[in-house]
């Protein structure tokens, strides 16, 4: 069991996937949840859901490609809660899958400023607040992707290990002043993303059998893990879920 009781956490992309598990797994252990997503309909419905447990949870519409809206979500957090203890940067996509030759540039952009502008307008967004207070985790969600090459994949490995250096930058630049900055690679995960690139039909992953995924709900569980002193060893770096003694630390097995 992890205690996260008085903190204060912002999920980006929590409208479904990891981001959802992120969000129910920190309420569970005792944190406020600002849920973000440019689905206002999914968060309502989760926060409620999350609400009606007893626990704290409140909706907030957001694009993180838009720097203004993550600004205004960190905000809302402060605002309603207090504070802001933790942020999850998880919203991402894959799609549209495509060999570099067959890719369509206007939406090769758009996934680099999701997944990797969003993942900075977080880090900028709270950075102020965290380093007044000298104290703050983020986590950032990664992927093995962010140190190999796939087929169709050009925008999505190049967006995650960007978002790896943001995660060393980060560190590099306030781990010194208490702030935590992880990284967290889930392996292959049972989301609509995993749907998405089997129906592709591109590269080994789209390949594997669905039963080989792990569910959200671990990785949910992972995220709250790395917000305890236990994230404190992967600090400025990506902690992976693949891992069999970080699945153990955890308590997934």
């Amino acid at each position: 069991m992890f205690d996260l009781s008085g903190q204060v956490a912002l999920v980006t992309g929590a409208s479904r996937g990891i981001g959802e598990a992120a969000a129910r797994s920190l309420a569970k252990y005792g944190a406020k949840v600002l849920l973000a997503a440019r689905s206002g309909t999914d968060i309502e419905r989760i926060a409620g859901e999350i609400r009606a447990e007893g626990r704290d949870a409140t909706a907030v519409v957001c694009d993180v490609a838009d720097y203004d809206e993550v600004v205004k979500a960190v905000q809302t957090a402060i605002d309603t809660y207090g504070g802001l203890d933790i942020l999850v940067n998880n919203a991402g996509v894959i799609e549209p899958i495509s060999r570099i030759e067959d890719s369509d540039p206007a939406e090769w952009d758009k996934v680099i400023d999701i997944n990797v502008k969003g993942v900075y307008h977080g880090l900028r967004a709270v950075a102020p607040h965290m380093l007044a207070k000298g104290a703050g985790t983020v986590v950032n969600i990664s992927s093995g992707a962010a140190v190999s090459a796939l087929e169709g994949w050009s925008h999505y490995c190049a967006s995650k290990a960007a978002a790896l250096s943001l995660t060393r930058c980060a560190d590099k630049e306030f781990g010194d002043k208490g702030l935590r900055i992880v990284g967290l690679s889930p392996g292959t995960v049972a989301t609509q993303m995993q749907v998405d690139i089997k129906a592709s039909g591109l590269n080994p992953v789209s390949q594997l059998d669905p039963s080989v995924h792990i569910p959200a709900s671990w990785v949910g569980e992972a995220i709250c893990w790395l917000c305890t002193p236990a994230g404190d060893a992967y600090r400025g770096v990506d902690c992976s879920l693949r891992d069999e003694d970080v699945r153990k630390s955890v308590g997934l097995i």
